[in-house]
C-alpha cells in the first residue's frame, strides 16, 4: 500500500546492524533506483507499481539482507562477477546452462553469477505476471531491480571489486554509497519512459560490459588522487586518533576527499545510477509485455488506486523535474 510520506518504517537496517554497503549500491542508490523505475513506467504498469512504491523501495535492499542476515552462501555469486577470471568475454557462454556446463560450481560460486541470474529473475517474474500472482510480481521486481543495480556499479563485475589488489581499499563503499549519500540530492532522476528490450540475454550482457569497461577509470582516477593525500587528510579520525569507521565496519574518507573524487568522476556515479533506473524499467516492462501484457488494475483496489491517483500526478511531475518525494534515508555514516 501506498503511504503518502514514504519512510523507511519497515526496514531500519543500522538497527539489524548488516555490514552490506560495502557490496552493494548502499541504501540512497537502491532505494532511490527503484522509486524513479517506478516513475518510468507506462501507465499500465505504473498505477499498480505506485500503489506499492513502500514496498517496491524497501525491498530494494532485501537481497542483501539475505546475504548477511540471513548468511545465506547462494546469495552471495549472485551480486557480482569478477569479468577478469573469465578471460577472453567473447568465449563466455550467454545462457547459464552453457556457463555450467563451461565452469565447474566452485569457480562460479567464487567468482560471481550476476548477469545470469538477473535472466533466471526476469523470467520468474515473467512467469509471475503471466499468472497475475500480486505478491510474486512486487517481490521479483525488487530482487531484479537489486541486481540491475548491482550490474550498473562498475566494481561488481571486477575481481578487484574494493580496490584490495591495487591498494585502494575503501574505494567501493565511496564511490557507490558515501558520494550518493553526499551529492545524490543533486542528481537527475528523470530518465523518460520505459522501452520494450528485443533480447534480454544481450542487454543483459551488454550492461555488464558497459559497466566493467569503467573499472580501470575510476580506479585511475581514484589513484591519482590519492596521491594528492596524506592519510592524515584522506581518512576521517575517532576521538583516539585512529581511523575511524562508519556504522558497517567501512574506512571514513574525509569529506574533502570524496568530494574532490566525485569532482573528478565527472558524473560517472550519477550516470551509473540512471543507467539502473532506465535498465530496471525496461526489464520490468519486458517482462510484462512478454507476459501478455495482464490488466495489473486487477490486482488492487479501486479505493486503493483512487486513494493514490492525485498523488501519483504530483510525484511525476516532481520526477519530470528529476527529484523524487518523501525518500528519508538514514546516513550510513555518521
Amino acid at each position: 500500500m501506498k503511504n503518502f510520506k514514504l519512510k523507511r518504517t519497515v526496514l531500519t537496517f543500522s538497527a539489524i546492524g548488516v555490514a552490506f554497503v560495502v557490496l552493494s549500491w548502499g541504501v540512497f542508490g537502491h532505494e532511490h533506483i527503484n522509486n524513479a523505475a517506478v516513475m518510468a513506467l507506462p501507465k499500465p504498469m505504473q498505477t499498480f507499481f505506485y500503489n506499492h512504491l513502500d514496498f517496491i523501495t524497501q525491498e530494494s535492499t532485501v537481497p542483501d539482507l539475505r546475504k548477511y542476515t540471513l548468511r545465506d552462501k547462494a546469495e552471495g555469486p549472485r551480486h557480482y562477477i569478477d569479468m577478469e577470471n573469465f578471460g577472453d568475454v567473447a568465449s563466455i557462454p550467454l545462457p547459464f546452462e552453457e556457463a555450467k556446463k563451461k565452469y565447474d560450481e566452485k569457480f562460479l560460486a567464487d567468482n560471481g553469477i550476476l548477469p545470469w541470474y538477473i535472466q533466471e529473475t526476469m523470467t520468474k517474474l515473467t512467469k509471475a505476471f503471466k499468472d497475475k500472482r500480486k505478491n510474486e510480481i512486487l517481490f521479483l521486481a525488487g530482487d531484479l531491480a537489486h541486481y540491475i543495480g548491482d550490474a550498473n556499479m562498475p566494481l561488481h563485475t571486477s575481481a578487484n571489486h574494493d580496490g584490495q589488489l591495487t591498494n585502494q581499499k575503501g574505494i567501493h563503499s565511496v564511490w557507490e554509497s558515501r558520494i550518493p549519500t553526499m551529492f545524490g540530492r543533486n542528481y537527475n532522476f528523470y530518465t523518460g519512459e520505459a522501452k520494450y528490450i528485443d533480447n534480454v540475454e544481450k542487454a543483459t550482457w551488454d550492461m555488464i560490459k558497459d559497466s566493467h569497461s569503467q573499472v580501470e577509470p575510476l580506479l585511475l582516477i581514484d589513484r591519482n588522487l590519492r596521491a594528492t593525500f596524506t592519510p592524515e587528510t584522506m581518512y576521517e579520525k575517532d576521538a583516539n586518533g585512529n581511523i575511524a569507521k562508519g556504522k558497517f565496519g567501512d574506512l571514513l574518507y574525509t569529506k574533502e576527499y570524496v568530494t574532490q573524487f566525485h569532482t573528478a568522476l565527472n558524473g560517472m556515479v550519477e550516470s551509473q545510477m540512471r543507467k539502473a533506473i532506465v535498465m530496471t524499467a525496461n526489464f520490468w516492462y519486458t517482462a510484462w509485455v512478454n507476459a501478455g501484457k495482464p490488466n495489473l488494475d486487477e490486482l488492487d483496489s479501486k479505493e486503493l488506486t483512487n486513494r493514490n491517483k492525485k498523488n501519483l500526478k504530483n510525484d511525476l511531475k516532481l520526477w519530470k523535474n528529476g527529484k523524487l518525494f518523501g525518500l528519508e534515508i538514514e546516513n550510513e555514516f555518521d
